[in-house]
């Protein structure tokens, strides 16, 4: 069906006069779509699509993208006002005007259209896989099913609030060392391109001769010529195939079990992994999604290719009658404590809580890791750039310690 653009007039229920523009293919859709934001139309018109000065322009490629933190506070907000006794079409009608992320808001006002026509909330948002995560979309179709679609939309809020303070606390432990080595890196080139030159020329016209380490600067200065634009070229190269290339299994088959492996960062990476993986599947049990779709879910969405394939292992074990514990005891990314706390909750009964507990203790684990991190890297990133800068400029200097001793 084709659809035309109308710029309507009208006043809401506080009886202010509002305008605007909205996208349906007949004048009564229009109509009918005011009334559910609660709008009663004065005139409706149809206007052009857009040509000459009205014509939209697209900037789609600079919108930010959606996020964790958009998505925890969007289901927040729909949870509070369904609870309330607000329409569904109302409450995605209020989520559409008052988001701030343009993009969300462009994608909600679809998901209304195809909510207004008949869609459910879960199939509209599916149409949407790179905005909407399967882990949400799920969590709210067992929330139609069952008749609890607030308490499904509070539990997505809740995961994906702890998932931006997990998310939070590694960025702060890995923004200072970041940021710290990029600086080194500014100061060295900057050493080697405008200051080298100058004492190179300097110890020319005295005639000195160079030592091993100053003849090294000089060397890495001539070369930064052709060394700077291939480390810039081949940066951007790199970072424009791993974004493409990211998500593929023959590349995170191998990057995945390297970064688990990693000198200090391992050991927190296995620590995030852990949490994230029992805090969704908690969740999704919760809400009463089927533990076989639960784990398919949680391993998709779990970011690191060893956790899926450990997960796979697990859906056939329960498949086959089995328990869950069993599969994931026998893989090295998950300590002994994880697994035994959940063969317990399946002994049990009381496998969702037990599961809520394991995130919640690595939740901290991850917050106390990465405080120390942060203690112990500090100190370490200072001395690496005093070595660094302290030894091109005693490597600089030395050429003029030789010269005074022979002036003597």
């Amino acid at each position: 069906m084709v659809t035309l653009a109308y710029a309507y007039k009208g006043r809401d229920l506080a009886g202010k006069v509002v305008k605007g523009k909205v996208e349906a293919p007949t004048e009564s859709a229009v109509a009918q779509r005011l009334r559910v934001m609660g709008v009663s139309p004065i005139s409706i018109k149809e206007t052009a699509a857009g040509t000459g000065l009205n014509m939209e322009i697209n900037l789609s490629a600079f919108e930010k993208g959606v996020k964790s933190k958009d998505l925890a506070i969007v289901s927040r907000q729909m949870a509070t006002m369904i609870s309330a006794g607000l329409s569904l079409l109302r409450t995605l009608t209020i989520i559409t005007e008052q988001t701030e992320n343009k993009k969300l808001a462009k994608i909600f006002d679809m998901v209304r259209s195809d909510v207004e026509s008949g869609s459910s909330l879960s199939d509209a948002m599916a149409k949407h896989p790179d905005d909407f995560p399967p882990l949400m979309i799920n969590l709210i179709r067992a929330g139609e099913t069952g008749g609890f679609l607030e308490k499904s939309l509070e539990s997505v809020a809740n995961n994906f609030e702890a998932e931006v303070k997990l998310t939070g606390r590694i960025k702060a432990a890995l923004t200072y060392p970041v940021v710290v080595l990029i600086i080194a890196v500014i100061a060295v080139a900057a050493m080697l391109i405008f200051i080298v030159p100058v004492f190179e020329t300097m110890f020319k016209q005295l005639g000195a001769t160079l030592p091993l380490p100053t003849q090294f600067l000089v060397v890495l200065s001539h070369g930064m010529v052709y060394i700077g634009p291939i480390v810039v070229v081949g940066g951007v190269a790199f970072s424009l195939w791993w974004k493409k290339n990211k998500n593929q299994d023959r590349v995170r088959k191998f990057v995945d079990p390297l970064r688990l492996k990693m000198p200090v960062f391992g050991p927190l990476l296995k620590k995030v992994a852990v949490a994230r993986l029992t805090r969704n599947l908690a969740t999704m049990m919760g809400a009463g999604v089927p533990i076989l779709r639960s784990l398919e879910i949680v391993g998709s969405t779990s970011g690191n290719w060893v956790i899926e394939q450990a997960l796979v292992k697990v859906g056939d074990s329960v498949r086959q009658g089995k328990t869950i514990a069993e599969p994931l005891a026998q893989e090295s990314v998950f300590p002994s404590m994880v697994t035994q706390m959940i063969s317990v909750g399946e002994d049990s009964g009381a496998l969702e809580t037990m599961l809520y507990k394991v995130s919640d203790f690595y939740d901290q684990e991850v917050e106390s890791m990465t405080e120390q991190l942060t203690a112990l890297i500090e100190p370490l990133m200072i001395a690496v750039i005093g070595v660094l800068v302290g030894g091109m400029i005693v490597a600089l200097y030395m050429p003029i310690f030789d010269i005074y001793n022979h002036i003597k």
